[in-house]
């Protein structure tokens, strides 16, 4: 009988996953290409997590993509760590290698720019400051991605200080820590505001952080895709701003993992938008 070739496997793994639209999206782009593969799910509690990962790969796993609880200790876990992961502390895309080792990276950041590369052309990073709500590991990323594309200051708000300072220490003198109850006032001049919390995720409590001092013009992002258009960015869009939703990071940052896995590089358009938001 003559031996066939292992069909490949990916998925992702957390705790809980069944949130997840990564499943989605990886198996829209398996059919669309014709490729033969699939991309499971799995519910990993944070206990198994080692164990599991010495067995994917016997299992015939080519990789994974990680979320949260997982994305900071599977570096531990991993023998191999690119600088742009160990720099925002997290990995979301795992990659199996054939001599048995485990290759972690961090594509958010790369999400997050092509994201907005794609649906604000027009957008210069270099005219002026970035303001930056949250302190995780999403802003970590986004952070690192802005600083690389030229941004020349960073003012962060973070409702637990002590996480903004440590912002500071680990990305340097562009970051500027301003307190919760005074980010309103980081608005002013700002060309580029980000949304890196879960305010305004359904489910979530409300962005209550008054926008009034925005600037027309100005780039505004959420990282949050559910609901699509947050309150966040339909005042920021009534304000005369350029907002971005947060989905089409989602589908970026996925690009590079399938690429590796599965050997064809996937192209985000509408047809893969509709597919991940469903019917």
């Amino acid at each position: 009988m003559t031996d066939l070739p292992r069909i490949p496997l990916a998925g992702v793994i957390g705790h809980p996953i069944a949130h997840s639209r990564s499943p989605a999206l990886h198996g829209y782009w398996l059919r669309r290409y014709g490729i033969r593969g699939h991309y499971i799910p799995m519910d990993i509690a944070p206990q198994d997590l080692k164990q599991a990962l010495e067995m994917l790969p016997k299992l015939g796993f080519v990789g994974i993509n990680v979320t949260l609880p997982h994305k900071e200790e599977v570096l531990k876990l991993a023998d191999i760590v690119t600088d742009r992961a160990a720099l925002i502390g997290a990995a979301n895309t795992l990659i199996f290698r054939k001599d048995g080792r485990i290759h972690a990276d961090n594509t958010d950041g790369s999400g997050f720019m092509a994201n907005l590369r794609q649906h604000a052309p027009d957008w210069n990073p270099a005219t002026g400051p970035a303001a930056v709500f949250g302190a995780g590991g999403a802003s970590r990323a986004v952070i690192a991605a802005l600083i690389e594309v030229g941004v020349p200051e960073i003012r962060i708000a973070n409702r637990s200080r002590p996480r903004t300072e440590a912002l500071r220490s680990d990305f340097g003198a562009k970051i500027v820590a301003v307190d919760w109850v005074q980010a309103p006032n980081m608005l002013e001049g700002a060309t580029t505001v980000v949304n890196t919390t879960s305010l305004g995720m359904a489910g979530k409590p409300e962005f209550r952080v008054p926008l009034d001092a925005l600037e027309p013009g100005a780039l505004v992002t959420d990282l949050v895709y559910n609901p699509l258009k947050t309150q966040f960015l339909l005042e920021a869009e009534a304000r005369g701003c350029t907002t971005v939703d947060g989905l089409g990071m989602l589908l970026h940052q996925a690009v590079p993992g399938f690429e590796r896995w599965f050997g064809h590089r996937p192209e985000v358009d509408d047809a893969t938008r509709a597919a991940v938001l469903g019917p």
